[in-house]
């Protein structure tokens, strides 16, 4: 058991992204293709959370050309180069997915008033 601890605690990231359900985040992905690699940014409300330590995911939805686009990347990859936060959202759930059913004006979270 010791040789997982000792794996998962040398994959995982010491500065990892501090967010929480409802903000709006741009995900710096990094692509690989063929030879070359790029960094491509996914904007998007976060709308789950899932598992701890190493198997941590998290889910970030956008409306593309009105179409509903998900995707879940996982917290401590190294293809996720960074996280930033766009803005704040005020939220009362833990998981979001009632906006799936919501469009327009409905489907944005409040800002959060500091």
């Amino acid at each position: 058991m010791d040789l997982i601890k000792a794996f998962t605690n040398e994959q995982i990231k010491a500065e990892a992204p501090k967010f929480n359900i409802g903000d709006t985040v741009r995900v710096h992905n990094r692509i690989k293709e063929g030879a070359r690699e790029r960094i491509q940014y996914f904007d998007g409300t976060v709308i789950a959370k899932k598992n701890g330590g190493i198997s941590e995911t998290f889910t970030v939805r956008r409306i593309s050309n009105g179409v509903g686009v998900e995707k879940t990347f996982p917290l401590h990859s190294p293809n996720v180069v960074a996280v930033d936060i766009i803005r704040e959202g005020k939220v009362r759930r833990a998981k979001l997915y009632y906006l799936r059913d919501r469009v327009g004006k409905a489907a944005k979270v409040k800002d959060k008033v500091k």
